[in-house]
């Protein structure tokens, strides 16, 4: 079964939060932070699991230009200036259909990391 695929994309500025919709009914908003500290890239997610990287003080980052990958992706430009990730609709589809499981874990490594995070300006 191949993953559906997005019929609408929105970026609601003021509150930060990525919408998309996909062909098969599903909508989901997810967060710029939440995209940002969970992006695909390297950078982040380091050449396996063992080494990803945890990502501090993301609270207030704002997605600055979203570009389309081919018919298969989008990459976003973040405010701290993060652009390396890829989110195929594949990831994007994972990310919003999975959204509280993988938010509970960041917070559960922030605080196992003794990081506490700020409160949104």
């Amino acid at each position: 079964m191949s993953t559906p695929k997005p019929t609408d994309i929105i970026y609601h500025q003021k509150s930060r939060i990525f919408e998309v919709t996909f062909d098969e009914g599903s909508t989901f908003k997810i967060s710029a932070e939440f995209l940002r500290v969970h992006s695909p890239s390297a950078e982040v997610q380091g050449h396996g699991p063992s080494q990803a990287v945890l990502q501090l003080d993301k609270e207030n980052v704002s997605i600055e230009s979203i570009e389309p990958v081919g018919n298969y992706a989008v990459q976003f430009r973040f405010s701290d200036d993060h652009n390396t990730g890829i989110y195929s609709w594949d990831t994007l589809y994972d990310m919003g259909q999975k959204q509280d499981e993988y938010w509970a874990n960041y917070l559960e490594r922030l605080k196992e990391a003794g990081h506490e995070r700020k409160a949104n300006a």
